[in-house]
C-alpha cells in the first residue's frame, strides 16, 4: 500500500510538472502577440485544461489515451518498481529540459521512462511493441499534420480576410486567439492528463491483483469499466495547477524564436494545433502537444516564405524530440537498478 501511495504522489507531481513544462504550448502565441499578459495567459490555459475533464467524461465518454498508455508495458510485467522508476526518470528529464528551456515532450518522457523501466526489469518482451511503435511513428506524423494544417488554415484565412484592413484584421484575430487558445488548452488537457491517468490506473490494477482485499478506494480491475472518478479529477487538477505555475522559459522559444507571429498567424497555428490534438484523441494516440504546436507554427510561418522559419532552432527542437524517449528510457533503467538496492 505504501508503494502505491508513492506511485500516486509521483504521478501527480509529474502531472504538475507537465503542466508548467507544457503551459507555453497553448499560450505562447497569445503572449507573443500581446493578446494576454503571461499571467493572464496561463490562468486562461489552466481553466480550459480542467474543462477538458468534463468533455472527456461526459461528451466523449471514455479515456482512450489513458488506455493506450496503460498498454505500453505488458500487464504481467507491471510492478511498483517499474512504475516508480519510470515516473522518477520522467520527472527528472522534464525538470532538466525545463531548466534549459528545451520544449521536449513530457508525453514521450513518460512513455520512455515507463518502457525503459520495464525493459530493465524484464527485458524487451515486457514492452508492447505495437503500442510503442505507434507512439514513435506519431513523433513524426503529429508535427507533419500540424505543418500541413497550419499551412492550409493560414491560406484559407488569408483568402477570407483579404479585403479587411490590416489594423481591423489584427483586432479581430486578437479576439479570435482567445477562442483558439482555449481550444488548444482543451486539446492539451485531453491529451496530457490522460497519460498520467493511464499510469495510475495500471498501478491500481496491479495492486488489486496482488491484494484482492485492498480498500475499495484503490480497487480496480479494468481501466475502461471501473475507473475511479478521483483519478481523472486528480490528474486534470494537477495539470491545471501546474499550468498556472507557468512555463516562461519555454514560452520564449515557442513564441517568437521559431518564426515571428502575428495575431492572424497565432490564431491559425492554434486552430491547426487544436485540430491535430482532437484527431489524435479520437484515434487514442498519445502525442506531444509540443510537437504539434511547433509543427503548426512552422506551417503558418512557411506560408510567408520558408526563410521566415528559423530552421536552426527547429533542428535543435527536432534533436530534443528524437533523444527524449531513449534518454528517459536509459535513465529509468538506471533508476530501476538503483531502486533494487532499497525496495
Amino acid at each position: 500500500m505504501t508503494l502505491l501511495i508513492i506511485i500516486i504522489i509521483l504521478a501527480l507531481i509529474f502531472d504538475f510538472i507537465n503542466g508548467f513544462h507544457d503551459a507555453a504550448n497553448s499560450v505562447a502565441t497569445v503572449v507573443s502577440t500581446k493578446v494576454l499578459t503571461p499571467r493572464q495567459a496561463v490562468l486562461w490555459a489552466a481553466f480550459f485544461n480542467f474543462v477538458a475533464l468534463f468533455i472527456a467524461k461526459y461528451l466523449i465518454g471514455q479515456f482512450g489515451i489513458a488506455d493506450t498508455v496503460a498498454k505500453t508495458v505488458e500487464p504481467e510485467f507491471i510492478t511498483s518498481h517499474v512504475v516508480i522508476a519510470g515516473l522518477i526518470a520522467a520527472i527528472a528529464w522534464n525538470l532538466i529540459t525545463w531548466w534549459f528551456g528545451i520544449p521536449s515532450s513530457s508525453s514521450h518522457t513518460l512513455i520512455g521512462g515507463f518502457a525503459g523501466a520495464g525493459i530493465a526489469g524484464y527485458g524487451f518482451e515486457s514492452v508492447h511493441l505495437g503500442t510503442v511503435g505507434v507512439i514513435i511513428i506519431f513523433i513524426f506524423i503529429a508535427p507533419l499534420i500540424g505543418i500541413v494544417g497550419g499551412n492550409i488554415i493560414t491560406l484559407i484565412t488569408l483568402h477570407l480576410a483579404r479585403k479587411i484592413k490590416p489594423g481591423k484584421a489584427d483586432k479581430w484575430f486578437k479576439r479570435l486567439q482567445l477562442v483558439s487558445s482555449a481550444m488548444l488548452s482543451i486539446g492539451h488537457g485531453l491529451n496530457d492528463s490522460q497519460k498520467v491517468m493511464g499510469i495510475i490506473a495500471v498501478a491500481l490494477i496491479a495492486a488489486s491483483k496482488a491484494d484482492p482485499n485492498i480498500h475499495e478506494f484503490f480497487y480496480m480491475t479494468d481501466i475502461n469499466k471501473d475507473m475511479h472518478i478521483w483519478v481523472p479529477v486528480a490528474c486534470f487538477t494537477a495539470i491545471a495547477v501546474g499550468t498556472m505555475a507557468g512555463g516562461f522559459k519555454i514560452m520564449k522559444t515557442m513564441g517568437n524564436k521559431i518564426t515571428k507571429i502575428t495575431p492572424l498567424e497565432g490564431f491559425c497555428s492554434q486552430v491547426a494545433g487544436a485540430t491535430t490534438l482532437f484527431i489524435t484523441e479520437k484515434l487514442h494516440v498519445p502525442v506531444s502537444t509540443t510537437h504539434v504546436i511547433t509543427g503548426s507554427i512552422i506551417g503558418v510561418g512557411s506560408v510567408k516564405r520558408l526563410a521566415a522559419v528559423r530552421w536552426g532552432v527547429t533542428k535543435d527542437l527536432l534533436l530534443a524530440w528524437i533523444i527524449t524517449i531513449p534518454i528517459s528510457a536509459v535513465m529509468a533503467g538506471i533508476i530501476y537498478w538503483i531502486l533494487g538496492f532499497f525496495i
